[in-house]
């Protein structure tokens, strides 16, 4: 039996995506092993959002390789890359990031080699690609709904590694979360590359299936821009006894200036409206957001006024990261690159901003009385741990596993 060791990096999609893949290679006869040293092959689910990503999947690949496995890369790397990963030494097996669904078969075959093209060239028609977890081990179960993006935002490669935009119909989905709820799950996170591009830009009436035909008690949203959050969408939300109030807004920059260089169709004036709305709407909703530190061209002014809109926004958490140059997007030709110091100095501040914007949300909640889904229990003392409707991570004294618990939060149970 040939065994394997699988790493998937990024976003929750290709975390969702490793999983499936593991399962089917279990299925086909291969064994998964948790040492790499115990492994004949390496695979590699790669992530390509940032420049650190690919440098940091090279160095994993060189490493595996050296302990004398074969390496297999799949994942957005592999698609993006394509023909020129297979002159690297170290890389065996070069998989796109549909085709990593029959790598047992492709290892079979002999074939090291195979990406399928997913931007729809020529005119070839790209469907979604349905795959189902038949794990039922957790608690809480990401599934997957959409896939791609038609967006071309400046500073991103990934639409090359997704191709474009497409999305699963609203009967497979319901019929994926009922089955996830009859199996145990009490919630499920809608993931996607880009989920407000679902039935070409209008969620809402996948979210009310899901409200209406599913069993599932509570569900998640994925990354949402702010023009795709409609006061539709939220007069919906509102209503719903499953809806996690949990929003994550993908803003990118809190300067006009720079969302324009950024190729993004909204203005810091519309989302900051919009977050309050939410804030309005919902007993203390979790609102998260991506802020890109150092996009080129972005001035020392233009860097503060990103910085002050932050601080007066009613954001939760921001995770930011430094600009990384994509070789093949529109800001890789566009002028005012800055120095890797410069950017990095300026996420530091960003993420201070951050720090201390969920440590005032923290001390909003406390006192409040939560709906806690109990995920695990912990080695020390035999606590319990669990999150919040709106994403606060809890321990507890006493509980049992996968189960609904009102709990009070105090400055002493929430986890930060």
């Amino acid at each position: 039996m040939q065994k394997f060791y699988l790493k998937s990096m990024g976003c929750k999609s290709n975390q969702f995506e490793g999983q499936i893949v593991t399962e089917k290679l279990v299925e086909s006869g291969f064994e998964e092993v948790k040492k790499l040293e115990e492994a004949d092959f390496y695979i590699l689910n790669s992530c390509s959002v940032t420049h650190k990503s690919d440098n940091e999947a090279m160095y994993l690949l060189r490493h595996a390789h050296g302990l004398g496995l074969k390496t297999i890369l799949t994942g957005c790397i592999a698609q993006i890359e394509k023909e020129k990963l297979l002159n690297e030494p170290y890389i065996d097996y070069v998989y796109g990031n549909e085709d990593k669904f029959e790598i047992a078969h492709f290892l079979k075959e002999e074939q090291n080699f195979v990406v399928r093209d997913l931007m729809g060239v020529n005119g070839n028609k790209v469907d979604f690609c349905k795959v189902i977890l038949k794990d039922t081990t957790k608690t809480r179960i990401s599934l997957k709904i959409q896939d791609g993006c038609d967006n071309r935002c400046a500073y991103c490669i990934i639409p090359y590694g997704r191709g474009k935009s497409r999305w699963a119909e609203s009967d497979f989905i319901v019929n994926e979360i009922n089955r996830y709820s009859e199996a145990g799950y009490k919630e499920v996170v809608l993931t996607g590359i880009h989920i407000g591009l679902w039935g070409d830009g209008n969620i809402l009436p996948l979210l009310k299936d899901i409200e209406e035909k599913t069993s599932i008690p509570r569900y998640r949203l994925g990354s949402l821009n702010p023009h795709e959050i409609t006061p539709e969408l939220l007069d919906f939300l509102q209503q719903s006894e499953k809806f996690c109030p949990h929003f994550h807004l993908s803003l990118q920059s809190a300067c006009n200036r720079t969302l324009k260089r950024m190729n993004r169709h909204y203005t810091v004036e519309y989302y900051l409206d919009q977050i309050e709305d939410i804030v309005s709407r919902f007993e203390k909703p979790f609102l998260g957001s991506d802020i890109i530190a150092g996009f080129c061209g972005e001035t020392e002014e233009d860097f503060e006024t990103t910085v002050e809109n932050l601080k007066r926004s009613k954001l939760s958490q921001i995770h930011t990261f430094p600009y990384s140059i994509r070789k093949g997007t529109i800001a890789e030709k566009l002028d005012g690159h800055l120095p890797d110091k410069v950017k990095e100095e300026r996420a530091e501040i960003i993420k201070r901003i951050s720090a201390e914007k969920f440590a005032q949300f923290i001390q909003e909640n406390i006192g409040r009385e939560e709906e806690v889904l109990i995920e695990k229990r912990l080695s020390k003392g035999g606590k319990f741990k669990g999150v919040t409707r709106n994403y606060l991570t809890v321990e507890m004294d006493e509980g049992e596993f996968n189960t609904l618990k009102k709990v009070v939060l105090s400055k002493e149970n929430i986890l930060w």
